[in-house]
């Protein structure tokens, strides 16, 4: 799946589970600034495997330093498609988030307390990767910097609390890029570092064969958009980068004040019954 896919995907099903909307399901419910900042994060979030490909979106995102990072990512992982996409790759991406949202700075005062850098360092570099998939930053050596170092200094400084989510949020994402890459015609290695055949049963000729689903190299797949970049793909991710847009200015006029669920209600009496 495209890096562009990735972090619309990232976002829309940060919305689907945390936003506290009708057209959401609000399992994990977080405020409405953290929606909205959530939804860049994960988005972030959602490009992590494709860390391990270094001419890739993160790469490129915040230069010099995605640069170095991807380089020692995609030799720990054996390269692209391999470890980061896996099952132990989620695993390892949330407990980094995890690990980071204990590093904090005291700063003395009562007015800020301890500021939590660790996941203002978090929010940086997943807002940076969020922002160059999407296409909202061309210039990748000022503009990303001063975007992303900004968000997070605010949220880090006005409201520490919102950064409770972040672990969470990175799993999250992972686990929706994987998802997105399982469905093309690659696959993923769920399994890394371990390599199986197609069990038998798949092979079984007797019943339903599903021994296609299993690639060269151990990969699983269930090829429902195809390649990457296929038609079916942009099928795909029209509505579901559609519903995004909708939950985050949801919860923006959630923010300003505005009545939205007013504003609904009026929607859904145009449909009686």
């Amino acid at each position: 799946m495209m890096g562009g896919h990735h972090a619309a995907s990232g976002a829309a099903a940060w919305v689907a589970v945390t936003a506290s909307t009708p057209i959401a399901f609000g399992w994990y419910p977080v405020s409405d600034a953290s929606v909205f900042t959530g939804a860049l994060v994960c988005a972030g979030a959602a490009l992590l495997p494709d860390a391990d490909h270094h001419s890739g979106t993160i790469a490129n995102s915040l230069k010099p330093v995605s640069n170095v990072v991807v380089k020692g990512i995609e030799a720990i992982s054996g390269g692209h498609r391999k470890g980061t996409h896996s099952i132990l790759g989620i695993a390892v991406f949330t407990a980094i988030a995890w690990a980071l949202s204990f590093l904090s700075i005291d700063t003395g005062t009562e007015e800020f307390g301890a500021i939590l850098i660790g996941p203002g360092i978090m929010c940086v570099l997943l807002v940076a990767f969020a922002l160059k998939a999407l296409k909202i930053t061309r210039d990748t050596k000022i503009f990303p910097w001063t975007m992303s170092v900004t968000l997070a200094v605010l949220i880090a400084i006005f409201a520490p609390e919102e950064w409770y989510w972040m672990p969470f949020s990175v799993a999250l994402g992972c686990i929706v890029h994987v998802l997105g890459d399982l469905i093309t015609t690659a696959g993923v290695p769920l399994l890394w570092p371990l390599k199986f055949r197609s069990p038998y049963w798949m092979r079984n000729k007797r019943g339903i064969e599903l021994d296609w689903m299993w690639r060269t190299g151990g990969n699983l797949s269930v090829p429902i958009i195809g390649d990457a970049g296929s038609v079916r793909e942009w099928i795909l991710l029209v509505p579901i980068s559609l519903y995004a847009i909708v939950g985050i200015v949801w919860a923006l006029l959630n923010q300003m004040g505005y009545d939205t669920m007013a504003v609904w209600y009026q929607v859904v009496a145009l449909f009686p019954g």
